[in-house]
């Protein structure tokens, strides 16, 4: 019984030993499966550049306009065609010829008569040629314009996606920041609970004094574990900005300085319309929608094609046509095809006017967009300044806060401020600190929207 028992136990162990080998290694491979990325604000852009759906999809449209032009390139260029027919009559069609068809002497009757054989075979090339379309024509001049409608669409999903990298990198930077200005509160805070329950003990302080001291500490882990939660949900946005895995790891290289808000921007209002990405993007859908114009005044015109064929013809009453005795006759031609366009229902002149008034949609729509660069540029102007001045303001208020809380704390540690004062101090300097931090979001995501309005991001 004693052995059964054992080896039942043995039999048992051997389970969980293989099944915790198997969890083990499951956990080695899925951290063996996660990456670690070190990345400058540069990294993550190039990356983002190479990873992101958006952009993906707008290379994809340039593919698809690439193949676009062939085809209007194809709508020029001759094309040359190898035709062959074969025919084998079962019943050999027949013509009638009247009576007296070809004078007297020929029989006076009708008559039913065959000019076909059995087998007939046709081999040969046909060309056609287009020489003169004027849609073809527009179209032709028109492909490099498409081309850069597309690539410029690419540079507008692009910035819009850098703006995005941006603001999200750097309110990470600066979350670093909130972290340490939340671990030094904490760390105040406990070392605050430490000396009061001391001081409670040796009756120099109210269990009510211990009781606040606790409740402040305990906000602060709260407030914590809350920025905790927004940082690593800030981390999967940007790890999904730039294309990697939510399981992998980054590390952002590139430091936070506030100087660097401050300088390298003009804030003389010169900027030109022709730097921003939409604007260069309105002005190509002018020239699209012109050469949309010229398209449909080209369907007035006439058409002119030049057609050609040469042809092998064998003709025979029995299937021997690739013999030696048979005959092959040629056929060979060249012309020319015009097409006068009268009259389509006014079709043509409704798409005429139409684009038209396309175009002079899109004029109005370039109007609109520089009067909204204006008023752009001068708002995200104003914001930028007013949020250094806060943040400079609110580093300054904290330093201050910081040096009241100091003073009260000692004089509380000396029986001259109440725990009431104390805990006001810090109340005062926690918010002090929260509002140097939001002065610093706020200064960051005015840098970018202000770069952006000018077209420099």
């Amino acid at each position: 019984m004693k052995d059964k028992k054992t080896f039942q136990m043995s039999k048992r162990f051997h389970h969980k030993f293989i099944l915790t080998a198997i969890l083990t290694s499951m956990v080695i491979a899925f951290a063996g499966a996660q990456s670690i990325h070190e990345l400058t604000i540069q990294d993550a852009l190039d990356l983002a550049k190479k990873n992101n759906i958006q952009i993906k999809t707008a290379l994809a449209n340039l593919n698809v306009q690439e193949q676009t032009n062939k085809q209007l390139t194809a709508d020029a260029l001759p094309t040359i065609s190898a035709v062959g027919t074969s025919t084998n009559y079962f019943q050999i069609p027949v013509i009638v010829l009247a009576a007296n068809s070809f004078g007297p002497g020929f029989p006076p009757t009708s008559q039913a008569v065959s000019l076909n054989q059995k087998f007939n075979l046709t081999g040969g090339v046909q060309l056609s040629q287009k020489l003169f379309d004027g849609a073809v024509f527009v179209g032709l001049k028109a492909r490099a314009t498409s081309l850069d409608y597309y690539r410029k669409n690419i540079d507008l999903t692009m910035e819009n996606l850098s703006v995005n990298v941006y603001k999200t990198y750097y309110l990470l930077v600066v979350s670093k920041t909130q972290f340490e200005l939340l671990d030094a509160n904490i760390a105040r805070a406990a070392k605050l609970l430490h000396d009061t329950k001391i001081m409670n003990e040796n009756g120099f302080a109210e269990k009510l004094d211990v009781d606040k001291a606790v409740v402040q500490l305990a906000n602060l882990q709260t407030s914590k574990e809350n920025t905790q939660t927004t940082i690593v949900n800030g981390y999967l946005t940007l790890k999904y900005l730039i294309g990697i895995p939510a399981a992998d790891s980054i590390n952002l290289a590139t430091n936070f300085d506030e100087t660097q808000l401050k300088g390298g921007i003009p804030m003389d209002l010169t900027y030109r319309y022709e730097d921003r990405y939409d604007y260069q993007s309105l002005q190509i859908s002018k020239q699209l929608s012109d050469f949309d114009v010229k398209r449909y005044q080209a369907v007035y015109y006439p058409t002119l094609s030049l057609n050609g064929a040469y042809q092998k013809n064998a003709l025979n009453n029995t299937f021997d046509l690739f013999s030696k005795s048979s005959t092959w006759y040629s056929t060979s031609y060249f012309g020319f095809s015009l097409n006068v366009p009268i009259f389509s229902g006014f079709s043509k002149d409704a798409n005429l006017k139409k684009a038209r008034l396309q175009s002079i949609l899109v004029s109005d729509q370039i109007e609109n967009l520089k009067q909204s660069i204006d008023v752009e540029v001068r708002t995200a102007r104003n914001n930028f300044i007013n949020a250094i001045k806060n943040m400079d303001n609110q580093r300054e208020n904290t330093i201050l806060a910081e040096s009241v809380y100091d003073q009260t704390k000692k004089k509380y540690e000396s029986g001259l401020a109440s725990s009431t004062d104390l805990t006001n101090a810090q109340t005062d300097l926690i918010q002090a600190q929260s509002n140097y931090i939001n002065a610093l979001y706020n200064a960051v995501l005015a840098k970018v929207d202000y770069l952006k309005a000018i077209g420099k991001i």
